[in-house]
């Protein structure tokens, strides 16, 4: 999104000056205007205002940051000077002191020592796991069949985190824990939250809430306490933490294990089921991109089954991923707050300031990607990610606290998409309009019914030269 050249006039300001923003009406500053249309409101003043600028959402004061430049002072070269935000905060009796909202010292130690479980090694091990759940999924599809892929998705990356994390089959237990999830991430769509007041309210939404939570610590605590019990290991992740141990030799309580198992759940769940989902939504939007994708499943794979090793190969696959995530970034905005006062762009930031780190903003900047609001998956050709000014693209954060499960996450969607594409395209029902709706994690507002239609596994595979013919063309 291009942002005014009178705009960017008067963006350099003199040190010590408040960033522009909205005036907002009294005592409510912008909160119901956010909250009507978070995304539109976000891109209207950033797109009036400039890179850096000033909202009062409820009783909180807020600065929109949108500059890869600024971006990497917060996340990378001062990261020190930053926490993580008010609202993240706000996730603690969900997530407890997991990676998510730990800080200091705890954080550190907690990293390190679930570092290894994350290891690329360690991750290939999985790929069968994905594959083979995900086959599981189709088996319940059928040619000319209508669905919602977000259910199937969401159901399938639970059951992934779930086998790869506790080497556990939730069962019954699965539903429980996607419902689970499905009210904490609706608790968050409400403009109460600026006011930090809906936790003291005794409201129908915020019972449920907390009813959710403690069904999911049941669930959780049952499976790491059957496991200490046992004294098996059997590979899976909870297994490493469970050996995990400090340079002192002190490994995690059961506390810190269910928060880091709850952490990684929610993230390795949520978050990759949505860039599947987005990935299926405009693929059945573009026919050239479903033909090169089926045309490179088909010469990669032919009728085998993908594994880990195939992952390098499938590089439109993975284009694909990327660009989704461009376009649709389940993380659409991270934040942090202020340790002491400082200064991004030229204006002061004071201690306790609540920061936006926009990725919905940043990933359709136009001083960054050609044709920004298109869907062009062959634009991560050439090595696009090492060409963009660092933090132009963001989908799992950077710096220091850059997601722990970012290789895990691209190498399942990778293998699940590729497994689906293999077998069948999407189409989208008439009347079907995707909405969307920014909680926590960016979610579609409604299902959406799409038609399943059955590969046809004869289509052959494009001719480099045509490839070539068709990656010039776009790039024209």
């Amino acid at each position: 999104m291009p942002i005014p050249a009178s705009t960017m006039s008067n963006y350099t300001k003199r040190r010590g000056e408040i960033p522009p923003g909205p005036r907002g009406i009294f005592l409510l500053g912008s909160t119901f205007a956010y909250m009507r249309d978070q995304l539109g409101f976000l891109s209207q003043v950033v797109r009036k205002h400039g890179d850096v600028v000033r909202l009062r959402l409820g009783n909180t004061t807020v600065y929109v940051i949108v500059n890869p430049e600024h971006l990497d002072y917060v996340l990378r070269s001062h990261a020190d000077n930053f926490m993580k935000d008010r609202l993240t905060r706000w996730l603690i009796p969900l997530v407890g002191d997991g990676l998510l909202t730990s800080e200091g010292t705890i954080w550190r130690r907690q990293r390190k020592l679930a570092q290894p479980a994350f290891s690329r090694q360690e991750i290939e091990r999985y790929a069968s796991v994905m594959v083979e759940h995900t086959q599981r999924m189709l088996e319940s599809w059928q040619d000319d069949q209508v669905r919602d892929p977000r259910e199937d998705l969401m159901h399938l990356t639970l059951s992934i985190v779930a086998k790869t994390l506790f080497d556990a089959e939730l069962g019954d237990d699965a539903s429980a824990v996607g419902e689970s999830i499905e009210i904490v991430m609706n608790y968050f769509v409400s403009p109460m939250r600026w006011f930090g007041i809906r936790d003291r309210l005794p409201l129908p939404s915020t019972r449920r809430y907390h009813r959710a939570i403690k069904r999911i610590d049941e669930i959780i605590y049952g499976i790491i306490g059957r496991r200490r019990e046992s004294g098996t290991n059997p590979g899976d992740l909870l297994s490493r933490l469970l050996a995990a141990q400090d340079e002192l030799g002190c490994g995690m309580t059961d506390r810190q294990l269910r928060d880091e198992c709850v952490t990684l759940m929610l993230a390795g769940h949520e978050t990759t089921a949505l860039v599947l989902f987005y990935a299926i939504y405009l693929l059945a939007n573009s026919s050239e991109a479903e033909d090169r994708l089926a045309s490179e499943l088909l010469e990669v794979l032919g009728d085998r089954p993908a594994t880990a090793a195939d992952v390098p190969n499938l590089r439109y696959t993975e284009w694909v991923i990327r660009e989704a995530m461009r376009l649709y970034p389940p993380a659409w905005a991270i934040a942090r707050e202020a340790l002491a006062d400082c200064e991004i762009g030229g204006f002061d930031v004071p201690k306790g300031t609540q920061l936006f780190l926009v990725q919905w903003l940043v990933h359709r900047d136009a001083r960054w990607f050609e044709d920004p609001e298109s869907f062009r998956p062959e634009r991560w050709d050439h090595d696009l990610i090492k060409r963009l000014p660092r933090c132009a693209y963001f989908p799992f954060g950077d710096g220091p606290r850059i997601c722990i499960g970012n290789h895990f996450a691209m190498m399942e969607a990778v293998l699940i998409l590729a497994t689906i594409g293999r077998r069948y395209r999407l189409t989208i029902e008439p009347g079907q309009v995707l909405e969307l709706l920014p909680s926590v994690t960016l979610r579609p507002r409604h299902g959406l019914r799409m038609r399943i239609k059955a590969q046809d596994t004869r289509v052959d595979p494009l001719p480099n030269s045509k490839l070539e013919r068709t990656h010039q063309a776009h790039l024209s």
